[in-house]
């Protein structure tokens, strides 16, 4: 008696055990690294803000069409859903690889280590793979007309196809307009948008970064204001420049540089004075006269000063901007920075200027908010950043009488540190957020990456520990990212991932 070899059946049998193995082995090798699973979810440029019920439901699918291919009753549907899972992966990557701003990491089991490209072509075989089966399975089990049988089949299929590719494109957009103005206080972590260069011993830790200009890096010293160190980009060329000014009888207690253009500052607000001098003899040629008391300061241009002050109502703090010129004028704009508490300590934070955008940002320290305003301090929009901390968590008390206030609780800054370069803004942000690797933040630094053109977030990255964790100081350029951290000085070359954010203003 002769056996009957039916290649039909047999054909079916091994793509049902194909897709039985694939979804099997991906899904318990998402279950048993889940944290890690999650982790990678909520980093997709697709998937972030659905990541919580995504990073379960997907491996429950993939089980649940294991078991449904195992049945014989029910493997036709379950190779109808293979076929439907597998074209939502395929159109995943292909968004990620030609449409999202950065390609992730991969997710699961064997295809982990697979590039994105080849995941892809995978995946595509597997497609190809589900749509031989199910015609042979019509075949088989279907008693109409060969052309009726291929028509509902294809039609079918079309349909299948169309819905799971819109249901992918549809959670894309989602996910995207979410996380650009709606973040949920997820970070994504692009691979590599900055690599470390070069590293300097300061010796010191009293540097702190006077400016860029031409690309030289200048550095001053709070120990020694008359002097200043300027290094060309990757840190080399060492070079110290004296700056020769007669204080005369000035009672200068707090003493900074700034370096903006072809100009440096001599700056100190409590007495209060400001001198600009020339960066190719280093000669003080003017000062800048009738400036306010101040505790910020930062050169707009060689004529025009923002700064930060306590002459609002019980010493609140407020930004104004001054302008040199045969009368000086100062502006103040009361309204730029607001109250929560005191209007002192919780309106504290980071004074910066944008020379391309001509804007003036401030970064809040224990809020998450920043300020955004033209040049002569009009505001121009409020903008967040992602963590959750809207209202300052510090306690200020009252003393003598009401004339002096103290923070009464160690205070937690929640964006210590940050700095701009042209449309970006950088915040070294302390808060973890979700699905963040504990070893990471534990280990580096985090940025959060803002575009001030559309007001959004874009991405984060880290600045790695040195022999030291704590960051003084920022700074940033088309090109590099330097930081001060404990007695060194770190230099990261930016790579595509941020330079091609850099926008020409």
């Amino acid at each position: 008696m002769k056996l009957r070899f039916d290649f039909k059946s047999v054909f079916i049998e091994t793509v049902s055990l194909l897709f039985v193995l694939l979804f099997v082995y991906a899904a318990i090798a998402k279950i048993l690294d889940f944290e890690n699973f999650q982790i990678q979810v909520g980093q997709s440029p697709l998937l972030s803000v659905f990541a919580s019920w995504i990073a379960w439901l997907v491996p429950i699918i993939e089980l649940l069409i294991a078991i449904l291919l195992v049945i014989p009753k029910f493997r036709n549907i379950g190779l109808w859903a293979s076929f439907s899972l597998m074209i939502m992966f395929t159109v995943y990557i292909f968004i990620v690889l030609h449409y999202s701003s950065f390609v992730p990491c991969s997710c699961g089991g064997i295809l982990e280590k697979m590039s994105w490209n080849i995941h892809l072509l995978f995946n595509i075989a597997f497609v190809i793979l589900a749509v031989a089966a199910i015609l042979l399975n019509m075949r088989i089990k279907q008693t109409n007309t060969a052309r009726v049988r291929y028509s509902k089949t294809f039609k079918g299929l079309t349909a299948i196809t169309a819905f799971s590719t819109l249901a992918v494109v549809i959670l894309f957009l989602s996910s995207e307009n979410i996380m650009h103005n709606e973040n949920p206080f997820i970070r994504r972590f692009p691979p590599h948008p900055a690599e470390f260069s070069n590293a300097i011993d300061l010796k010191f830790n009293s540097f702190y970064f006077a400016g860029f200009s031409n690309k030289r890096l200048y550095l001053g010293n709070y120990s020694t204001p008359s002097k200043i160190i300027s290094l060309n980009e990757n840190l080399g060329d060492w070079q110290v420049k004296n700056i020769q000014f007669d204080p005369k009888d000035i009672p200068f207690k707090i003493v900074t540089t700034a370096v903006r253009d072809s100009f440096f500052y001599l700056v100190d607000g409590s007495v209060p004075k400001i001198f600009r001098g020339s960066l190719t003899d280093w000669k003080i040629n003017k000062e800048l006269k009738g400036t306010p008391y101040f505790n910020r300061a930062v050169p707009l241009d060689s004529t025009n000063i923002v700064f930060r002050s306590n002459n609002g109502r019980k010493l609140t703090s407020v930004l104004g901007v001054y302008t040199s010129a045969q009368t000086p004028s100062i502006n103040y704009n009361k309204k730029l920075l607001q109250k929560q508490i005191d209007g002192i300590f919780d309106t504290d934070g980071t004074l910066l200027y944008s020379e391309k955008m001509h804007k003036i940002i401030y970064v809040y320290y224990y809020r998450n908010e920043y300020v955004v305003a033209d040049k002569s301090g009009l505001l121009s929009f409020r903008g967040n950043t992602i963590d959750t901390t809207k209202h300052a968590k510090i306690k200020v008390s009252t003393l003598k009488n009401g004339t002096q206030y103290a923070m009464s609780s160690p205070s937690y800054a929640i964006n210590p540190h940050a700095a701009v370069w042209q449309n970006l803004l950088y915040v070294h942000s302390t808060a973890k957020g979700r699905y963040e690797n504990k070893t990471l933040r534990e280990k580096s630094f985090v940025i959060d990456v803002y575009d001030l053109n559309k007001n959004t977030y874009l991405f984060s990255f880290p600045i790695y520990h040195t022999s030291s964790n704590k960051l003084d100081s920022l700074l940033f350029t088309d090109t590099h990212l330097y930081a001060i951290i404990g007695n060194d000085l770190v230099v990261y070359e930016l790579r595509d991932a941020l330079r091609k954010e850099i926008k020409s203003i």
